[in-house]
């Protein structure tokens, strides 16, 4: 039974097509290593030194000399969690705005905006250390872990391209996503100030990056086809003479996608002909 849950929940991490559930699962799993390397040494009563070792070199430094000998940091700190509540409300807000991305977005797309929210995040947390004085005092022992900059992104992104879309709070009732981004926004802008300040610079990062984002997408503009595979050739032998041509899918040109995602927004997903949602569904599925 266990084999099966654990062969199901694999499947749906590698598998499914779904970027949000292999994010998920790759923090999940990193995660769970953490939590069972810190028991062991804590039922046995010994500092394996592992945990502090991956934490150290894991974590992203605001110091440059320190980031200069541990460059990577700038990508692996985005899968790092050692709260408990940091880890879950972010794979639940991950879950929770990644859902509605993937319905309206290709995979590609959701993953580029992971990564680079990340990668913007923790530059802007980099900067802002090494910039501002508010700062300086606190620079060389300072490093940030997680992936809020990377959901921020998502959210963000999210909420830029269906800002009218709601999402259904227990309590609160539908709520448009516009809002809940800007309420997402307003608690880091005012964290800047507070104990976890680094974290909440990375976080304002990501949502820049987001917002951005889909604004070119808006004018046309895809930056997520830097991961875009080159399309295969094949070759067609016909009296002779060889004939290279492309393989394409078919799926929607982008300027129609774009009608309907602002037909979306001005009127709501239910005003949807028949065929728009299939015309989006099936960019939706394009690598």
């Amino acid at each position: 039974m266990n084999r099966s849950i654990l062969s199901e929940l694999w499947y749906k991490m590698v598998h499914s097509g779904s970027r949000m559930n292999l994010f998920i699962g790759i923090n999940t799993i990193v995660f769970l290593f953490f939590v069972l390397i810190n028991l062991i040494e804590f039922l046995f009563r010994v500092d394996i030194g592992i945990g502090t070792f991956l934490a150290i070199n894991l974590a992203l430094p605001a110091y440059l000399p320190s980031l200069l000998y541990k460059p990577w940091t700038l990508f692996t700190y985005m899968f790092v969690h050692h709260d408990f509540l940091h880890f879950v409300f972010n794979m639940l807000a991950l879950y929770w705005f990644g859902r509605i991305f993937e319905d309206f977005l290709n995979s590609r797309q959701f993953t580029f905006t992971y990564l680079a929210g990340g990668i913007v995040g923790g530059l802007l947390f980099i900067a802002f250390y090494n910039v501002f004085p508010a700062y300086q005092e606190s620079v060389v022992y300072a490093t940030v872990v997680g992936a809020s900059a990377c959901v921020m992104a998502i959210i963000v992104a999210t909420a830029t391209l269906l800002p009218d879309y709601n999402l259904h709070l227990l309590l609160f009732g539908s709520v448009p996503l516009k809002y809940l981004a800007l309420i997402y926004i307003l608690i880091d802008v005012i964290g800047m100030t507070g104990m976890n300040a680094g974290g909440a610079i990375a976080h304002l990062g990501g949502a820049l990056l987001g917002f951005v984002y889909i604004k070119r997408l808006r004018a046309g503009s895809d930056w997520s086809k830097i991961f875009q595979k080159k399309p295969k050739l094949k070759v067609i032998h016909r009296d002779n003479v060889t004939i290279n041509t492309k393989i394409t899918n078919d799926i929607p040109e982008q300027e129609v996608i774009d009608r309907i995602l602002d037909k979306i927004s001005q009127k709501g997903y239910q005003s949807l002909t028949k065929q728009e949602k299939e015309l989006l569904f099936k960019a939706s599925k394009k690598e």
